[in-house]
C-alpha cells in the first residue's frame, strides 16, 4: 500500500478516537462544575434544584450526589479523555482493567458509558419524571458505549 493510502485508512481511526477522548472531557467538564456547585451548596439552590428532587431518594440533600457527580462523571471522564490521546500509564487502573488486552481507558471508557446510564437511570427514578436532559444524558451514555466499541477504536487501543 502505498503512503497515501495508509494515511486515509489511519486517520478516520484518529478522528474517531478524538471524537471519543472529546465525548468525555465535555461530559467530565459539565459533570465537575455542577459537582462542585452541589458540593458548595447542599441545597440546590444555586443552580435551582429544589430540595423535593430528593423526597424518593436516599439523600438528604445534594451533597453525596454532587461528590459521587463531581468524581465519576466529572474527574474520570477528563483523565479518561486525556488518557486516550496521551496514553497515560496506571498501575491502578490496569488492575482494574476487565480486558487486559486492552488500555485501560478504553476499558474505564466503557465503565463510563455504563456510569452515565446508571446514573440517569437513579436519577429518573428518584425523581419520579423524566426530562429532556435525561435523554441528551442517557443518548450521550448509549454513544460513549457504542464508539468505544467501534471496531477501529478497539484495534486502536488494542495492546
Amino acid at each position: 500500500m502505498n503512503g497515501v493510502g495508509a494515511v486515509f485508512m489511519v486517520q478516520p481511526t484518529l478522528g474517531i478516537s478524538w471524537l471519543l477522548a472529546m465525548m468525555h472531557g465535555i461530559l467530565g467538564v459539565g459533570a465537575l462544575a455542577g459537582g462542585i456547585m452541589l458540593i458548595i451548596d447542599p441545597t440546590g439552590d444555586a443552580i435551582g434544584l429544589p430540595n423535593t428532587l430528593l423526597e424518593h431518594s436516599p439523600f438528604a440533600n445534594f451533597l453525596i450526589p454532587g461528590i459521587l457527580l463531581m468524581l465519576v462523571l466529572g474527574m474520570m471522564p477528563m483523565i479518561i479523555g486525556i488518557s486516550l490521546i496521551r496514553h497515560i500509564r496506571s498501575a491502578l487502573c490496569e488492575k482494574l482493567n476487565l480486558f487486559p488486552k486492552s488500555y485501560w481507558a478504553w476499558t474505564f471508557s466503557l465503565y463510563t458509558g455504563f456510569a452515565l446510564l446508571i446514573w440517569i437511570m437513579a436519577q429518573v427514578y428518584w425523581i419520579q419524571a423524566a426530562s429532556l436532559i435525561h435523554f441528551i444524558y442517557f443518548a450521550w451514555g448509549i454513544g460513549i458505549q457504542i464508539v468505544t466499541l467501534l471496531p477501529g477504536v478497539q484495534r486502536k487501543y488494542s495492546q
